[in-house]
């Protein structure tokens, strides 16, 4: 470790020139790596390992999409409460010609009618008006109400359907309806969305007396830019908080020769320098995960990863604050330029080069989090704190050198100002602290260890929550509308739950009448959506047996509507009364001759290779919404027991299952995650302090305190009522990076500082004021950094700005209330013992 501080303070006292040279072309090589960063958005990158996932990605390979339309949905709400009326059929009436006259009436089947590409709660109204000659547009509210009530008495199931487009789904004075706008699908994601786009668009330009809202899932993800647009206002606020923060904090009190102007001046210059590097590191943090992405190391960076810059903003700032204030302190001393940054690299360096290796040790923990997009963030957040390490070690002293050296030989230089740093409020604050580690040291530790028990409690009984929305503004007119379909149509109308069954032969007779008792039990499985047949009441679920059946189907005279399908089914073994196939019936044949008559509809759930069957897909229609959808993949697999007694392998995924599966992982791993990084972090410390001092339980003290402030911050979670989630996860690693360096600079002044004075109490006061003052203006720069979440639209933001603050002041309490007592009690025990300050203890300068 000496060894590296050794190199870089010689390297910077005898070339800081080539330093300055050497970064700025690799800046300029990393910058321009860094414009090729490629981004995700959405569940993409958030998706564990699992079963879910690994079902959807083969469906994709099997079926490719599927789906022929998409659903956009589209809420119908009025000002008074009231949708079943004259206006609402008229602003109804207006949407479709809208829809039909717009960009996306080609892709709309308006006037289909056998398959209407709009279907509306008002279906049955415009339908009863037909029949009976009236112009829906003479109707008044009453008639309204009349018709569809009357609608309804003998509907028919595709009419009776529409009920269900209102929230009770009896249409008795709705206060909200629903209209479906089936779109044709485009295998082009970025096409399928414009297309989407086009029909919101359309009904955007509508200008009635009542509020038109659509939403589908291209809607919601379409425009990644908002997201990022977010993400750089937060990262430019925090720069700008921050630089107006150190300004407080670099600021130099005029003293003796050094004037007013000459101590302004030199404040700007410390907050530029420091700020300019703050940049210089998240360019090349961003050109070296793309070169990391190039490779395949690193995915696409999600919303977890994206905000890491502003993450090194307030970290990367820290060690510029105890670089300089270290600096300061010996050019006050009357030490020369160049021995002053000797001695600066090689105090603050060794704590720093310890303080970047935990930090990044706790971040890459993360590397087993079964989460791709937090393996990602613990990478590039340990990159970023090595990068930022690197560049306060060099450019920054480099830089600072040349021009103070300029200064100096000018006479020119604030001796006199860079004296006055221990002189500062801060600094006098702080060492007042040190009454309770001389005083009350076992009572301060007790207390906080039994707030850490408290924490521990909180920690335990925290609820775990993930939304593929999480990422979207809250206010987000789209987020809104989805928020509506949940609460008031149980996940809206646009839910598909997809079952892949695999590994079996899938053109046999056992396997055919398996599935066909499968999606008969799924009429009583909660959240699927039924319609009512002839034969009672049946899931809504397109599947090899929906097809076939659908297929052989008889027409309105009874006789079969394709008499020579049914005829060979028949022949093979099909039983037209129960829809089932025979013991020794020859299934394959029967697909075959479904295939040359509607290869597209039975090609869509059953994939075929080599001319056999390879998978097949079980669409189900369900209404789930995030909530119950684990619920409902219980009650599906429940249903599906039947086609695994028969030996197929059978898997249950949809988005929503695969956001539950995501918030599973998260809760297995929280414990895990916390564990390995707090063991990680000491078993560093311990090793380097053994290889130091002989000392290794120092270690476990400088330990000790940022564990407390782990569960701390954990309790006040629970106190706040934020949940785990995919941004809250970061907190274990985000901790250590708060609190390890703060109680390393700590336990390496106290080193110094021990050696230095004969009395304990002097010591620990010594302690507390030099590196207790840099610490708590570390701590406000950082705080102010990412106190700019708060203000975030987005949720998982706002939450970690808050969580971060609570890890940030609890750091701070760690290191100047906790540490200093434990650091007396181990003093004070080493000196009963007949321990001496000697040279090999005491943690020399380099």
């Amino acid at each position: 470790m000496k060894t590296i501080i050794r190199l870089l303070a010689g390297v910077v006292g005898r070339a800081p020139w080539a330093v300055l040279l050497v970064t700025l072309v690799v800046t300029g090589v990393l910058g321009a790596l860094a414009t090729t960063v490629e981004t995700a958005t959405g569940q993409e990158g958030f998706a564990p390992d699992s079963e879910e996932i690994a079902a959807s990605d083969r469906i994709d390979e099997y079926f490719g999409d599927s789906a022929t339309q998409s659903v956009v949905q589209v809420l119908v709400r009025s000002e008074t409460g009231d949708v079943l009326t004259a206006e609402a059929v008229e602003a109804v009436r207006q949407a479709g010609e809208a829809i039909a006259d717009s960009d996306a009436g080609r892709y709309v089947a308006v006037d289909d009618e056998e398959e209407p590409g709009i279907v509306s709660y008002l279906t049955p109204v415009f339908t009863a008006a037909g029949q009976e000659g009236i112009d829906p547009a003479g109707l008044d509210d009453d008639a309204v109400k009349e018709l569809y009530e009357r609608a309804l008495v003998d509907a028919d199931d595709d009419l009776a359907f529409t009920a269900q487009l209102t929230p009770d789904g009896s249409g008795d004075t709705p206060h909200v309806g629903m209209l479906l706008v089936f779109v044709d699908s485009s295998t082009d994601i970025d096409v399928q969305i414009d297309r989407e786009t086009a029909v919101a668009d359309a009904l955007a330009d509508l200008d009635g007396p009542l509020e038109l809202d659509a939403f589908s899932f291209g809607l919601l993800f379409g425009d990644e830019d908002e997201f990022l647009g977010e993400v750089t206002e937060l990262f430019t606020l925090a720069f700008a908080i921050i630089l107006g923060v150190l300004l407080f904090v670099y600021w130099m009190k005029p003293r003796g020769a050094t004037t007013r102007g000459a101590a302004i001046r030199r404040t700007v210059a410390d907050t530029s320098v420091t700020m300019l590097t703050i940049v210089l590191a998240v360019l090349w943090m961003n050109g070296i995960g793309a070169l990391l992405q190039r490779v395949g190391v690193l995915d696409g960076f999600t919303e977890v990863a994206q905000i890491v810059p502003i993450l090194l903003v307030g970290l990367g700032v820290d060690y510029g604050i105890h670089l300089n204030s270290r600096y300061r302190d010996e050019v006050g001393d009357g030490q020369a330029v160049r021995p002053a940054m000797r001695t600066a690299i090689g105090t603050v360096g060794v704590a720093l080069v310890l303080a970047t290796v935990t930090t990044a040790v706790g971040f890459l923990t993360n590397i087993v989090n079964p989460i791709p997009a937090l393996r990602d963030f613990g990478i590039l957040a340990a990159i970023g704190i090595v990068v930022a390490f690197v560049l306060m070690l060099t450019f920054v002293p480099a830089l600072r050198s040349v021009l103070d050296r300029r200064a100096e030989a000018g006479g020119r230089l604030p001796v006199d100002g860079m004296g006055a740093t221990r002189e500062r409020l801060l600094p006098e604050l702080v060492s007042r602290t040190s009454v309770l580690a001389v005083r009350l040291p076992i009572p301060t530790i007790v207390v906080c260890f039994l707030l850490g028990g408290l924490g521990f409690v909180g920690f335990t009984n925290l609820s775990t929550e993930f939304s593929f929305t999480d990422f979207l503004p809250e206010d987000s007119p789209v987020v809104q509308t989805l928020d509506t379909i949940q609460d008031e149509f149980a996940g809206g109308f646009g839910e598909t739950t997809h079952v892949l069954v695999e590994d079996a032969d899938l053109a046999s007779p056992e396997v055919f009448n398996a599935l066909a008792s499968a999606t008969e039990a799924m009429a009583d499985t909660d959240d699927v959506l039924t319609v009512d047949t002839p034969m009672g009441t049946a899931a809504q679920v397109a599947s090899p047996v929906s097809v076939l059946r659908e297929a052989l189907a008889p027409g309105p005279d009874g006789a079969p509507r394709q008499p020579e399908l049914a005829e060979v089914a028949v022949a093979n073994g099909y039983d037209p009364e129960t829809g089932e196939f025979a013991d020794d019936a020859d299934v394959a044949t029967v697909y075959e001759a479904v295939r040359d008559t509607d290869a597209d509809a039975l090609e869509a759930v059953l994939a075929f290779e080599d001319g056999q069957p390879a998978a097949a897909l079980l669409e189900v229609s369900t209404q789930a919404g995030e909530g119950a959808a684990m619920e409902l993949r219980d009650g599906l697999v429940a249903d599906l027991e039947p086609v695994r007694e028969v030996g197929a392998a059978t898997a249950v995924t949809s988005q929503n299952i695969i956001s539950g599966a995501i918030v599973e992982e998260l809760s297995a791993s929280q414990v895990i995650s916390l564990v390995i990084t707090l063991v990680t972090a000491m078993l560093v410390l311990m090793l380097t302090f053994w290889v130091e001092n002989r000392r290794p339980f120092l270690g476990v003290i400088t330990m000790l305190p940022v564990a407390l402030v782990v569960l701390w911050t954990f309790g006040l979670m629970y106190l706040s009522g934020i949940p785990f989630g995919p941004v809250t996860a970061t907190l274990t690693g985000l901790a250590v990076g708060i609190g390890v360096p703060y109680t390393i600079h700590m336990a390496r002044r106290f080193e110094e500082d021990r050696g230095a004075y004969d009395d304990i109490a002097d010591a620990i006061r010594a302690t507390t004021r030099n590196t207790g003052g840099a610490l708590a203006g570390s701590a406000f720069t950082t705080a102010a950094g990412f106190g700019v979440l708060v203000t975030s639209t987005l949720t998982p933001f706002q939450q970690m700005g808050q969580v971060t603050a609570y890890a940030i002041v609890l750091s701070l309490a760690g290191a100047v209330l906790v540490l200093p007592s434990m650091l007396v009690l181990w003093e004070r025990w080493h000196r009963r013992h007949g321990s001496q300050v000697t040279e090999k203890e005491t943690l020399s300068v380099v």
